[in-house]
């Protein structure tokens, strides 16, 4: 079988890459088994030195590595230059940090000496996205190869050659054999991947669907998974905000990446005082968002990573007019390339609301109280985030539990960031990635107890 990766601007053919047979990819994580034995037993700061010099390898390639993205997924080259960097950022974060959050935790018991160590579990079996090709595998891997475990990457097949070009950071980084490695499989050996001994955990960002198949088998295995999956995080906006600001925040909430972001803001709920102004504004900002080459450092908003992805939104933009939703803004498609589109009227049971729209399209909705705007917010089978604008910090504050997300943020867009736990609830998935948390998913946590 062969995949190729395709540019979504101009459709020129970036790479071909053909599928390893099923006798490569066992050999690949017999490999990945066989060097869990000695990486796990390497010192914690020769693992940290190798992380140091990964993020150093990074930054030394990021032209070439954002480049790559850019002509894989579309991305306009500055948010590539950005997410590369990133990756580095959390290397940074992991070296720094690891030793701390490795140490064994006292406990006081009636033992003599009892405490909790982190000990790796061995390898682990990563399936991630195209949407950020190069961060959703480092904040994996920088954690989780540090903790002493061993990593395998199944990437999307339209980023093969990121995935390709992340093997090679590590092997420049001077990583041993055998402790990152990169597979171009079709997901139809993915049973057999999880089933081998050698893996002893599964992480999956990507959709419901892929995440609810993983982990059935994760469980038929009896197999550790983490999942981050989709997410519909509403941007809620109350009377006494600072709307210019507020503005300025969700486009790049909504349009940032295009708009192909599980923790993008996706439903503004706006109370009725500030919806005319902040509409208006709204607007403007995202009509002056330059569109064009991929290449040029001053484009804002690129093409959809692929024709089907904008097909699909285009498809939701249709329905939800169909609806009753109005058109405020864009709504057209070209190829890959789907309008940045604001749609107001946005009620619960149009497909604006209800479901994951992954590119540029905001669904506005007005409500009359700020009540009213968590109770929109909750109608979700989602759970990644909610977004909160106000001057009142402390109500915002007080309102924190009305929220059943992952994250909530006051005044500024979800995001993620190494020095904070990430990750869902609800259909958005479970377990949680970067911070210390991240790091303690896939380690051990073993008891020793000794009396004397």
């Amino acid at each position: 079988m062969e995949f190729y990766s395709t540019n979504p601007y101009n459709g020129e053919q970036v790479g071909k890459y053909t599928a390893q047979t099923a006798e490569e990819t066992t050999k690949v994580l017999d490999l990945s088994g066989e060097a869990f034995k000695d990486w796990s037993k390497t010192l914690l700061s020769s693992r940290t030195e190798l992380l140091k010099k990964a993020a150093q390898v990074l930054r030394d390639n990021v032209e070439e590595y954002a480049q790559m993205i850019t002509q894989e997924m579309g991305k306009p080259i500055s948010e590539s230059r950005a997410e590369v960097n990133k990756c580095a950022w959390v290397c940074d974060y992991y070296t720094e940090n690891a030793a701390e959050f490795l140490a064994p935790e006292e406990i006081k018991t009636d033992a003599t000496h009892s405490y909790v160590r982190h000990d790796p579990i061995g390898s682990v079996f990563a399936i991630m996205p195209w949407n950020f090709p190069f961060w959703q595998v480092f904040r994996f891997a920088a954690p989780t190869l540090t903790a002493g475990n061993t990593g395998i990457l199944k990437h999307a097949p339209n980023v093969f050659g990121c995935a390709k070009k992340i093997e090679e950071v590590f092997t420049k980084a001077g990583y041993p054999k055998g402790v990152f490695q990169n597979l171009i499989v079709h997901h139809d050996q993915t049973e057999m991947i999880i089933a081998h001994d050698a893996v002893q955990a599964v992480t999956l960002t990507g959709s419901e669907a892929a995440g609810s198949a993983v982990a059935q088998l994760s469980g038929k295995y009896i197999k550790k998974s983490l999942l981050e999956l989709g997410g519909n995080n509403s941007f809620i906006v109350w009377e006494d905000a600072d709307i210019d600001r507020a503005v300025k925040t969700a486009v790049s909430a909504r349009m940032l990446n295009c708009g192909q972001s599980c923790i993008a803001a996706k439903r503004f709920i706006l109370v009725e005082g500030i919806y005319d102004e902040f509409v208006s504004k709204f607007k403007a900002a995202v009509s002056e968002l330059k569109a064009g080459d991929i290449m040029d450092d001053t484009t804002q908003v690129g093409p959809l990573a692929r024709k089907d992805l904008a097909d699909q939104l285009q498809s939701q933009v249709k329905r939800s007019l169909e609806q009753g939703a109005e058109l405020l803004l864009g709504g057209e498609q070209d190829h890959c390339f789907h309008q940045p589109t604001l749609l107001g009227n946005v009620k619960p049971g149009m497909a604006a609301f209800d479901e994951e729209t992954f590119g540029p399209l905001a669904a506005i909705i007005k409500v009359k109280s700020i009540e009213e705007a968590f109770e929109l917010s909750e109608k979700s089978k989602f759970g990644l985030g909610t977004t909160v604008f106000t001057k009142d910090i402390e109500k915002a504050m007080q309102m924190a539990d009305k929220v059943r997300d992952g994250a909530y943020f006051v005044n500024e867009l979800v995001k993620s960031d190494p020095r904070l736990p990430f990750g869902g609830t609800k259909r958005s998935g479970y377990g949680r990635e970067l911070a210390k948390e991240g790091m303690m998913e896939f380690v051990n946590k073993k008891t020793v107890y000794v009396k004397a």
